[in-house]
């Protein structure tokens, strides 16, 4: 009944080890490999406990069927040896091929009477060919088990942990199968162990799976140490304690005979002594250290706790405060006293407390005199009785001194001073609590190393913010400020605009009159002068419209308002201004006018004033010879102006800033210093704000080109006729 438990057990935990392997990653050849392995196994144990206990059918079906799996095992065991621990796809080698085929016919001849018999008795009996199976078996694992150990051999770091685990796991479960199975059952008769064969397997099977899965892996090489040496000293144990009792029995009772219960009892017997020994020691070594050492501590506790607190502490006081209680949980003294020195960052500060009170001026003596103390750990005790240091000492009933000093190479100032109080149990410090004492040391000069740089970063960082935010609040006094003048600034243009509009619009007027010769008969010469002053005004009336329009930008006045307008007749009237000045420069200025055009809801003033922007600008930034054409076109959905000029272009690192308020490139104010930088910048706003896009290209020296676009359907007027000729 046990061995059919024990058999379903591990059948179920090993195929459920190869089944989360290979959930894991299915796609990992190694994880498929691992489940074939595991069900391996599992098949095999159980067609091994029948062909023990037969059922359904003879046992010489059992066996055969025992080594038809045990043949497919050792192939599975051979393909996961020579991919392990790999997870990418590896082409199959014609060793695979090989292996296989051999594997097969193995595998079928296991089931034909040339492998196992039925003698004259009707026993199942080895025939002529099952020295066939155990070539297969011995290759097939040996050479998987070979490839292991070469593996194990080049490779590094977290591989190698995995191939270690796994030549454990084989060791564990082929060592207990051969102790179990053979060892104890020739030697001793013992086969009470022969039923958790399948449990074995488990070892194995476990273990690779931890290695396939687990990426981080724990001290594989320590936990494995100490899991071998445990086993290996309870099996040494338990075999000598045996080979003893029936040996010596023998020598002195020959005649006496042990039955196999007996021999299962000593055995027992000897094992459970082998594993209850050393919790039997430390019981008693608890029970010992009451009586004669009542102030024993465990060092390697001390050192973890320790080590605990200062990794999980930064902030100096909480870890000083939380040092000193595990100190005194461990050495059992009176009291435990930290003394950090001043730095440039930090005051001087004193943690912890004994019954008295320590004196902090004696203590700041005491400190002088050991700047130059080159001992790691005081002793009062052991210090001089004239010794000044060792009368500070008595006197603040310090019993030992640790001094915080990073190592002596470095030839710097101790950091501080660890001052212990003498032992509750009236014991002297002895020379293991020295070395405590001294391990204890250099740990904290790290730590407090560490902790004082990280007050020092605080601090800057409190000095720093300090500043950031007095910096800030001048800035925000400044900008105030700043902002204050921008709207006296723009308080100043509007009414300056306002002020000059009126009067320039006089006199716009009136020289528009004498060219009309309202007054009298105009001279050429007189009617060109006049023709040069009026554009000059037209263009003053431009700069005042933009000046005020950036004013209504600021104040949200700036609306656009859209009426039925003739393009064409827009730019050919702005262009005809246009062209005396153009030919005073010696500029060829042409504008090829479309026959028809279609009516746009566009505001007429303000487009006006960006086609004669665009118009203006380039000819004032083209040089005396250059060539000016004005474009406008239309296309089924878009309609498009552009002014194309040869002139000096604009340089391809300022482009980004052209359309900004008041900037203006370097070469344009060498070629006009004049200009206020406001056209392009109002001309944007105008063409943005009613649904258009701009249109730039510039190259530094050959030219640039302006313009805009708007789709026809958003700007269409709410009338039938779609085109009016171009008058």
């Amino acid at each position: 009944m046990i061995e059919l438990a024990v058999l379903i057990l591990s059948s179920i935990l090993n195929v459920m080890l190869g089944l989360v392997v290979y959930i894991k990653n299915p796609k990992s050849i190694t994880n498929r490999l691992f489940l074939v392995l595991a069900t391996s196994f599992t098949m095999w144990s159980i067609v091994n406990y029948f062909s023990v206990h037969p059922a359904y059918f003879s046992q010489i079906v059992w066996v055969r069927l025992v080594l038809f799996f045990a043949a497919f095992l050792c192939l599975s065991m051979y393909l996961t040896f020579t991919v392990f621990p790999e997870t990418r796809h590896i082409t199959k080698s014609k060793h695979w091929t090989l292996a296989i085929v051999a594997t097969l016919i193995v595998m079928a001849l296991t089931q034909t009477s040339f492998v196992f018999k039925l003698d004259a008795k009707g026993d199942p009996s080895p025939n002529f060919a099952i020295p066939l199976f155990a070539i297969l078996v011995v290759v097939l694992l040996g050479n998987g088990i070979t490839r292991l150990i070469m593996k194990y051999h080049k490779a590094k770091g977290r591989e190698k942990d995995q191939l270690r685990l796994v030549l454990v796991g084989i060791a564990g479960t082929f060592g207990l199968i051969l102790l179990a199975n053979f060892l104890l059952v020739v030697l001793f008769q013992y086969t009470a162990l022969i039923p958790f064969g399948p449990a074995f397997t488990l070892i194995f099977i476990g273990s690779m799976a931890y290695a396939i899965v687990k990426h981080r892996l724990f001290d594989i090489r320590a936990a494995t140490a100490r899991v071998l040496a445990y086993l290996l000293s309870f099996l040494s144990v338990g075999l000598v304690y045996g080979l003893l009792v029936f040996g010596l029995s023998g020598v002195f009772n020959q005649q006496a005979r042990l039955t196999n219960v007996q021999r299962g009892f000593y055995i027992s017997f000897a094992l459970i002594t082998a594993l209850i020994f050393p919790k039997t020691k430390n019981f008693f070594d608890r029970i010992t250290n009451r009586f004669f050492f009542q102030d024993a501590y465990d060092p390697q506790n001390l050192i973890d706790n320790l080590n605990s607190v200062l990794a999980r502490n930064i902030e100096l006081d909480k870890l000083l405060k939380d040092s000193e209680q595990v100190l005194l949980d461990n050495l059992k003294c009176e009291f435990v006293v930290f003394r950090i020195n001043e730095t440039t960052y930090s005051p001087m500060r004193m943690i912890g407390k004994n019954k008295n009170g320590i004196n902090n001026d004696e203590i700041a003596i005491l400190c002088d005199r050991l700047v130059h103390h080159r001992t790691k750990v005081t002793l009062t005790d052991y210090l001089q009785k004239d010794d000044e240091v060792r009368e500070l000492l008595i006197k603040n009933d310090v019993a030992a001194l640790a001094t915080l000093s990073a190592p002596v190479h470095q030839k710097t100032s101790p950091i501080g001073y660890v001052l212990f109080g003498s032992k509750k149990s009236g014991n002297t410090y002895s020379s293991t609590d020295i070395r405590m004492l001294e391990i204890i040391a250099n740990e904290l000069v790290i730590a407090v190393q560490n902790a004082l740089r990280f007050e020092e970063i605080q601090n800057f960082n409190i000095t720093l913010q300090e500043k950031v935010d007095e910096a800030t609040k001048q800035l925000r006094r400044t900008n105030e400020k700043l902002r204050q003048l921008d709207e006296t600034k723009d308080d100043f243009i509007s009414m300056a605009s306002h002020q000059l509009r009126t009067p320039l619009t006089s006199v716009k007027g009136y020289v528009s009159m004498v060219l009309d010769g309202d007054v009298g008969k105009v001279s050429v010469q007189q009617k060109k002068l006049l023709e040069q002053a009026y554009v000059s005004s037209q263009r003053m009336v431009y700069l005042i419209a933009d000046l005020l329009n950036v004013s209504r930008l600021k104040t949200g006045k700036f609306i656009i308002t859209p009426t039925p307008t003739n393009l064409a007749d827009l730019v050919e009237g702005e262009i005809a201004q246009l062209k005396d000045t153009a030919s005073a420069r010696g500029l060829e200025l042409l504008f090829d006018k479309p026959k028809e055009f279609p009516m746009l809801m566009l505001d007429e003033t303000k487009i006006r004033q960006v086609v004669m922007n665009f118009s203006d600008n380039a000819i004032y930034y083209t040089p005396t010879g250059g060539h000016i054409k004005i474009e406008l076109h239309e296309t089924p959905s878009m309609v498009e102006f552009t002014v194309n000029d040869d002139g000096i272009g604009v340089p391809k690192s300022e482009q980004h800033h052209l359309f900004s308020k008041f900037y203006r490139a370097g070469n344009a104010k060498k070629a006009r210093p004049d200009g206020t930088g406001l056209g392009l910048f109002m001309a944007k706003k105008v063409i943005v704000a009613s649904g258009g896009a701009l249109i730039f290209h510039s190259q530094e020296g050959n030219g640039s080109t302006f313009g805009f676009s708007f789709p026809k359907d958003k700007l269409k007027v709410p009338s039938t006729t779609s085109k009016t000729p171009a008058s």
